[in-house]
C-alpha cells in the first residue's frame, strides 16, 4: 500500500475559490481510478487549508494517479498552489 498524507495550502482566496471550483470532479475521477483505496480531500479550520489523505494498492495504481492527476484539469489550475505532503510506502 501507498499513502499519501499532508497539506494543500491556497496562497489567497483566489486559490482557495480555484480548490473550491475544482475539488469535487477531482475527488471523483480521483476514487474511480483502479487501485484507489481511500481519497479524501477537506476543509480545515483555515479556509486556505485542506487535508489530504490518499491511499492506493500499491506503487503503480499511485504512480497511474500521479500521471492522470498531472494531464488533468485540476493539475492545470492547481499548478501554482502548494502541497506539503508526505508519501509512505507498506
Amino acid at each position: 500500500m501507498v499513502r499519501l498524507t499532508g497539506q494543500l495550502i491556497c496562497a489567497d482566496a483566489a486559490q482557495a475559490a480555484v480548490v473550491r471550483a475544482h475539488l469535487g470532479a477531482h475527488v471523483r475521477l480521483s476514487r474511480a481510478e483502479p487501485g484507489c483505496l481511500r481519497f479524501d480531500v477537506v476543509a480545515t479550520d483555515d479556509p486556505l487549508i485542506w487535508q489530504v489523505e490518499e491511499a492506493f494498492v500499491d506503487r503503480a495504481a499511485f504512480a497511474a494517479h500521479q500521471a492522470r492527476v498531472a494531464a488533468s484539469r485540476w493539475g492545470a489550475v492547481t499548478a501554482g498552489i502548494a502541497r506539503a505532503y508526505r508519501v509512505i510506502d507498506g
